[in-house]
């Protein structure tokens, strides 16, 4: 079993930044891909960014040039840099881990963090 613990959402103004981190615990395996998702309301979770453990890295393409995923292996962490922040990025953020179990992927959220941004 895999816990996520996410921190550092809140309220900023537009233009401002916000920094997420994600710390997972239990069985990690060192083949993961790790990323972020975020839903507003009314709205599918979409995926926001997602880092795999060779660090290579997809992004929306509403966040490129904007975000920044980052992973720390040896925590065991994930973390968002979310810089220039508008309101269309208002949402919950949820931590993702997704990882191998023999032929399947397997995938554990974290709680979410809510990131509101004001115009």
């Amino acid at each position: 079993q895999v816990q996520l613990v996410e921190s550092g959402g809140g309220l900023v103004q537009a233009g401002g930044s916000l920094r997420l981190s994600c710390a997972a615990s239990g069985s990690i395996f060192s083949t993961n891909v790790m990323g972020w998702y975020r839903q507003a309301p009314g709205k599918q979770r979409e995926l926001v960014a997602r880092i795999t453990s060779g660090s290579s890295t997809n992004y929306a393409d509403s966040v490129k040039g904007r975000f920044t995923i980052s992973r720390d292996n040896a925590k065991n962490s994930v973390y968002l840099q979310m810089n220039s922040l508008k309101p269309e990025d208002t949402a919950v953020y949820y931590c993702n881990v997704r990882q191998p179990l023999g032929a399947v992927w397997l995938d554990y959220w974290g709680q979410g963090t809510q990131v509101t941004v004001s115009s």
